[in-house]
């Protein structure tokens, strides 16, 4: 295979009862949930304490999180890290690293297994399975993968509420139906050092993910601005830079070409909403059995009723999209050591890739003989 990535656009363009089934996405329900502002001071602004100035500007914060940001070299002043007693003057620019997530369900602990592969007094590392949602929202209230950390933290400080620490500690999160790793924070100050560094791109996730096609290229990189689809506003969507959106980057390898669906290795750079379902969707290789973005029908084989039923029968075995989040790797927020964590793929995942890779080596066979 070469070496050169050359995109090819791909529409998928849902029906309408596809669309009722789909689950709304948030707005901003992004892998991230913490963001940058840039601020410019006007040239009339008269010397102020940056905590007081950046309150009066940014909703959904409050002065002691302002503080604690600026302790923690989250807000910068014309690119440098500054001290809590500085005062902005006319023409400075500020960044703010700043959570701004919108979520205000309440979370109520609920006991249950949690698959913990790490846990100190900082942090923790759970591997979610497929199906597990990871926090309360829009007709999921309770039985989240938040409800049971909020039990189990609990059991560990039992005075500890959200006004201590916000969505009881989770940075980042994973769709429902994806499998695999999620770090979370036990304190606000380690939640706020990893969201930095889900922020600044310093956070490793590598994703494996069954697809359907064939690549011309083994490995290549696949941006674009990911927004809601401007028709149907269940859905994420490509749109090119400057137009609208966010920007968005997926590394991509192939690990194995399985005739008609691929086994691909897929590494984030950035962590918009679906993203790796959205980018592979978009170049022509939606998800295997992805139902949101097309990949639930035979995108890619034969007419025979054989490889219909081969197929439906794949479905069956893995009833979600074939993702899993393997691989995650980030600096704790307070020894300063490099963590990392790999996870197995999940069963169903295992069972349908054995399969796919009986079905290749049988068609061989019949094509030599």
């Amino acid at each position: 295979m070469g070496k050169a990535l050359t995109l090819q656009k791909y529409r998928f363009t849902p029906l309408k009862k596809e669309i009722d089934s789909i689950d709304e996405v948030k707005d901003d329900a992004a892998e991230e949930l913490y963001e940058r502002l840039t601020i410019q001071v006007d040239k009339g602004q008269e010397p102020l304490r940056i905590d007081k100035f950046i309150l009066n500007r940014v909703v959904n914060t409050s002065r002691n999180k302002i503080q604690q940001a600026i302790d923690n070299g989250m807000v910068l002043v014309n690119n440098q890290v500054i001290k809590s007693n500085y005062k902005v003057k006319p023409f400075d620019q500020i960044i703010f690293y700043t959570d701004t997530d919108p979520v205000t369900y309440e979370i109520v602990p609920e006991q249950m297994d949690l698959n913990i592969v790490f846990e100190d007094d900082h942090v923790m590392v759970i591997n979610k399975p497929a199906g597990l949602v990871v926090h309360p929202g829009s007709g999921n209230f309770n039985g989240t993968l938040i409800n049971g950390v909020a039990w189990h933290l609990k059991q560990q400080q039992p005075d500890l509420d959200e006004s201590k620490l916000p969505r009881f500690g989770m940075v980042h999160r994973i769709d429902k139906n994806t499998s695999g790793l999620i770090v979370l924070a036990k304190s606000e100050l380690a939640a706020i050092k990893l969201a930095k560094q889900f922020f600044d791109h310093t956070v490793e996730r590598k994703y494996i993910a069954l697809v359907w096609g064939n690549f011309e290229v083994e490995e290549g990189t696949i941006t674009g601005h990911i927004a809601r689809h401007q028709r149907f506003r269940k859905l994420m969507d490509v749109y090119p830079e400057g137009d609208h959106g966010k920007e968005a980057i997926t590394h991509y390898t192939v690990l194995e070409d399985l005739k008609y669906v691929s086994l691909v290795e897929s590494r984030l750079e950035t962590g918009r909403t679906h993203q790796i379902r959205v980018h592979m969707q978009h170049i022509g290789h939606p998800l295997f059995n992805d139902e949101t973005y097309g990949g639930d029908a035979i995108v890619k084989g034969t007419v025979f009723s054989k490889y219909k039923q081969f197929v439906e029968n794949c479905f069956a075995i893995c009833n979600r999209q074939a993702l899993h989040a393997k691989t995650l790797g980030f600096t704790h927020p307070f020894t300063e050591k490099e963590m990392k964590f790999d996870s197995e793929l999940p069963s169903d995942m295992k069972s349908v890739i054995e399969k796919w890779r009986g079905y290749t080596k049988n068609n061989q066979l019949l094509e030599r003989s």
